[in-house]
């Protein structure tokens, strides 16, 4: 931790720089982030509808109001929409992150804006520059803390999103810089979400983004209403940084400084993968040994070479990784997703199934996948893969995936995005032409047009 506090405090320069944010200040690559940010967030809330996560939220949050619920006829009032769509787009773990910290701000702060919007009659200008500043706060933050949160137990896009969705809504409703340091303030407190989950693959993690999402809005509401947070919410003695990254120097100046001049959020990834961050290389890689003609009978062994800071999310205790308890679990089980890569050359929503996780040749090849920690892995400031194959002849075949494939070193193009889409509502059995308006209400977004904000609504 840096000894010398910033002076403003960090939540002040924050706030000012928020309240002066405008359009024209927004880059071209960055207004595209936001666009396709909102065309992934939106379609993967819908492809969640008929989940019965999705279903209990809807029940357990039931307060009604103008907002819409992606997928559903009904509609409630603003938080209980932020929840419910921020932990569907979040629920399957097939959206956005970021390189350097594998945080989610699509699923928090897409759900946060637009409910904002909704419920107040905002502009896509407006939700445009709420969806940028709050996605640039979330990767500034994952850049300063890295792997700090998760050591210490926390889910980064959990705590993180809570500050990312705030700092997106106050940006939307041209709160005033006073009232939005305040708001930053209270987000603190709100901030929450341990990764427990990991021990079952229960539902909490999903519900992270939903959760992260609503606490924006209530933040902003109650600085609107007069309620005070401590200023130094950050970087002081008892602040974010000590609370959620202990084992972590941050630096908070790496929150702001260049705001408005250099843009972390242009490098927002998309993954190809409906699984954790960091098996999306080591699944490329399965995929392109089983391309090369090798089968899964000739295998002895898959040696994964892998990130220390990734083996107690994704590896351990190891027989259970190779034998995930349910589909989410398999979801961060790297045998798991690296066996089902290969033998499916896919690991898209269809292979994280029920069904598919008790498949016995899945189940088989992932009891003969292993790990050896890489002294020279790059993570978390990079997300690379390489796997070693030994094979019963006695040779040995690695292939190996340099960098997250949808990340900045290898984007998914928009057009790729738009497949991803209608796949994900197809799976949901919507309609083409609901993936195609998800499009074209994300572009409308991303132009930052002056038109009222109101997210499609499917016909089925």
């Amino acid at each position: 931790m840096n000894s010398d506090r910033p002076e403003p405090p960090v939540a002040t320069t924050l706030a000012n720089w928020l309240a002066s944010l405008e359009r024209d200040g927004i880059p071209p690559a960055v207004r595209a982030a936001c666009a396709d940010t909102t065309l992934d967030t939106l379609g993967l809330a819908f492809a969640a509808r008929h989940t019965g996560y999705v279903a209990a939220l809807r029940q357990s949050w039931p307060a009604t109001g103008p907002c819409t619920v992606v997928g559903s006829p009904e509609t409630r009032e603003a938080g209980a929409t932020a929840m419910i769509n921020g932990t569907a787009a979040h629920g399957e773990d097939f959206d956005n992150t970021f390189e350097g910290c594998p945080v989610h701000p699509g699923a928090v702060v897409v759900p946060a804006v637009l409910a904002a919007a909704e419920s107040h009659g905002l502009s896509g200008n407006d939700a445009l520059r709420g969806i940028a500043a709050g996605q640039e706060l979330m990767c500034r933050m994952g850049l300063t803390v890295q792997k700090g949160v998760h050591a210490a137990g926390f889910h980064p896009t959990a705590v993180i999103g809570a500050m990312g969705s705030t700092a997106a809504v106050a940006a939307a409703m041209r709160l005033p810089a006073h009232a939005t340091a305040n708001a930053l303030g209270i987000a603190g407190s709100m901030a929450s979400g341990i990764i427990e989950y990991l021990t079952d693959g229960s539902w909490t993690k999903r519900m992270h983004a939903g959760w992260a999402a609503q606490s924006g809005l209530r933040a902003v509401a109650m600085a609107q209403a007069g309620f005070k947070g401590p200023a130094t919410v950050f970087e002081g003695p008892h602040g974010f940084f000590r609370a959620f990254a202990p084992s972590v120097a941050a630096d908070p100046e790496l929150v702001t400084e260049g705001l408005g001049v250099r843009w972390e959020s242009a490098r927002i990834a998309f993954k190809p993968h409906a699984c954790g961050t960091m098996t999306q290389p080591f699944v490329d890689c399965a995929v392109r040994l089983a391309n090369r003609g090798i089968r899964a009978s000739d295998i002895v062994e898959l040696k994964c070479y892998v990130g220390e800071g990734t083996v107690h999310r994704l590896w351990e205790p190891l027989e259970l990784k190779r034998k995930p308890p349910g589909g989410y679990a398999a979801k961060f089980s790297t045998p798991y997703c690296v066996a089902v890569g290969f033998l499916r050359g896919d690991a898209g929503l269809a292979q994280f199934t029920t069904a598919a996780v008790q498949d016995p040749d899945v189940l088989s090849l992932a009891g003969r996948i292993g790990y050896e920690i890489d002294p020279d892995d790059e993570y978390p400031k990079n997300y690379s893969g390489r796997i070693q194959a030994t094979l019963t002849d006695g040779s040995v075949v690695e292939a190996i995936q340099p960098h997250l494939r949808g990340g900045s070193r290898e984007p998914l193009e928009r057009a790729e995005l738009e497949r991803k889409c209608a796949a994900n509502v197809a799976f949901a059995g919507g309609d083409p032409d609901y993936a195609r308006s998800i499009a074209e209400f994300a572009d409308r977004i991303g132009s930052g047009d002056g038109k009222r904000v109101s997210i499609p609504r499917s016909e089925r």
